[in-house]
Formats: structure tokens, C-alpha cells, sequence
């Protein structure tokens, strides 16, 4: 069952920018940097999250900083659970309250957890099958990375981040922004840019534009390395992204033959750069990894 803009529902439910401002005085919150805190108070984007999302009557939902709970109150009607982890104890405390406020029916459907996302080791309850969040730019990617890996259930995701964060998520091969979030998230998942979102509908209104990701998950390449084996080569290769592979592996083979032995051995040119690379590729470069020597 996929949601169309028809069937979301009307504001009645919603926080408007009276009450994200009216929260925040009762609970004495003051938006903070360190936080990433920046509450979306417009209807519209919202109800747009939810539509590209995709979510159905059948989903669980993970969402990530739910803050005053704008987002919260608009996946709510559509899927069978949310679960939102929350870091800051204040609002992590409030939000079932509002929720309970605004959509008292529907507030059985909502457990907040109390935990710092990119931290996090297990998420109680029903298993998440997407992801939907508004993520600071600071801490985005790794706890997208994060929360792929320790949860094979996500089947897909849609995440509001920083223009430029959605930029080097998204990248392709070759491209200026392509690099290790963009090689480590397709790992994961089939990554591209859903749109772009202004600064107004945020309280307090960022200085940066951000940006919607939609992240589908797929198998990971066929490959006898480990992840870790595999991210350490993506790791390697853009430490020194100016250099070629033979250089910038030099490192992580044990010397620059080393490297360029094993680059060939997978099939990769010695002199390419590492921004050339699909996530195949470095793996097809893990499993030539040189035998390390007994210590």
C-alpha cells in the first residue's frame, strides 16, 4: 500500500509554527548547533517527506531526531509503527505528550527511544523497514552507515540532510563529490538525490540549503572481503585522493609494488584514482589484500 498526496492528511493534526515555537517556550528548548537542532515547522514539507518516502499501512518506521515532532505527527496516520530515537532527554520526554495532543489515536503506534543514534546497538520493538528523518549535517553520515549496518530490516530511507551532505551521498564515479560516504553508502544501497528543500522551513532557518536522499537497499557486492576489509581500502584511497591508487594504497598493501600488484590483480589501472572507483571495484581490490606478516 503506497501513500499518494491525496490520502495525506489534512493540517488539523500537524504542528504549525505557532506550536513548534509554543513547544519549545513550554519546554524551555533553545535550538541548538551542537544538536544540529533545526525544527521544520512548514506543512508541506512534511507531507512531501512522507510521500517520497513511500511508506505504507505495512512499514516501520525509524525516525531519527524527531525533535518537536512535526515529522512524527505526518508518518503517524500512514504506517504501522514508528519507533524515534531521540538524544536530547528533554524532547525524547515531550513527545508522546504531543503526540497524544494532537493524534490521540494514533498514539499507541509511537515508542521514543532515548539514545544517540549514531551510538545506538539495538532498537527495541517491531524491526524498522524504512528510514525517515531529519538528519544534522554534522553527524548524517555516519549515522546512515551506522544504522544500515546494524539493521539489515531497512529496506529503503528517506533522509533531509545538509545540500552539500546530500551532494557526497548521492555521487557517482568520477564525479568532484564523489568519495568515501558516497562509495561506503552504496554498499549499502542504491543511493540518489529526491529533491531539494529551502532554508524557510526551518525554525531557526539554517545558512545552508538541504537536501532529500532516497536510499534503496540492495546486496552488498559479491565478494570474499569483509565490509571492514572493503572500507578500509575506500578509507586508503581517499586519504590521499590527489594520488594515484599505487600511491595512495601504498599504505594499506604494505608498499607501492605491494599495491599495484594487487590493483592489478583486480583488474584496476595502478595510475587511476580512487574517485574513479565503483564500491565493486574496491572490493574486487579487498580480496587482493597482500598477507599481513605474523607478529
Amino acid at each position: 500500500m503506497w501513500v499518494t498526496h491525496a490520502e495525506i492528511p489534512d493540517s488539523s493534526r500537524l504542528l504549525t509554527p505557532a506550536d513548534v515555537r509554543r513547544l519549545a517556550d513550554r519546554l524551555g528548548v533553545r535550538p541548538t548547533k551542537t544538536l544540529g537542532q533545526n525544527f521544520v515547522i512548514d506543512h508541506g514539507t512534511v507531507r512531501r517527506i512522507v510521500r517520497v518516502a513511500e511508506v505504507g499501512a505495512d512499514d516501520v518506521v525509524l525516525e531519527v531526531g524527531p525533535g518537536l515532532g512535526s515529522l512524527t505527527l505526518a508518518l503517524l496516520p500512514h504506517v504501522r509503527h514508528v519507533t524515534a530515537i531521540e538524544i536530547d532527554p528533554t524532547l525524547a520526554e515531550a513527545l508522546p505528550t504531543t503526540v497524544s495532543e494532537h493524534a490521540p489515536d494514533l498514539a499507541d503506534r509511537l515508542r521514543v527511544v532515548t539514545a544517540d543514534a549514531m551510538r545506538v546497538a539495538e532498537i527495541p520493538g517491531p524491526e524498522p523497514t524504512a528510514l525517515v528523518a531529519n538528519l544534522p549535517y554534522n553527524v548524517a553520515v555516519p549515522v546512515v552507515l551506522h544504522l544500515l549496518e546494524l539493521l539489515p530490516s531497512l529496506r529503503r530511507g528517506l533522509v533531509m540532510v545538509q545540500a552539500e551532505v546530500a551532494d557526497r551521498l548521492a555521487a557517482r564515479p568520477g564525479s568532484r563529490t564523489y568519495g568515501v560516504p558516497s562509495a561506503k553508502a552504496a554498499w549499502y544501497a542504491e543511493v540518489r538525490r529526491a529533491g531539494a528543500v529551502g532554508r524557510n522551513v526551518f525554525w531557526p532557518a539554517p545558512k545552508v540549503d538541504s537536501g532529500l536522499v532516497e536510499l534503496r537497499r540492495r546486496p552488498a557486492p559479491s565478494a570474499s572481503a569483509s565490509r571492514e576489509q572493503v572500507f578500509a581500502v575506500i578509507d586508503a584511497a581517499f586519504a590521499q585522493r590527489r594520488k594515484t591508487l599505487r600511491v595512495a594504497l601504498s599504505s594499506w598493501a604494505g608498499s607501492a609494488p605491494a599495491a599495484e600488484a594487487a590493483l592489478r590483480a583486480a583488474g584496476v589501472d595502478p595510475s587511476a584514482r580512487g574517485e574513479s572507483l565503483d564500491v565493486a571495484a574496491f572490493a574486487r581490490i579487498a580480496e587482493q589484500a597482500p598477507p599481513r606478516p605474523e607478529s
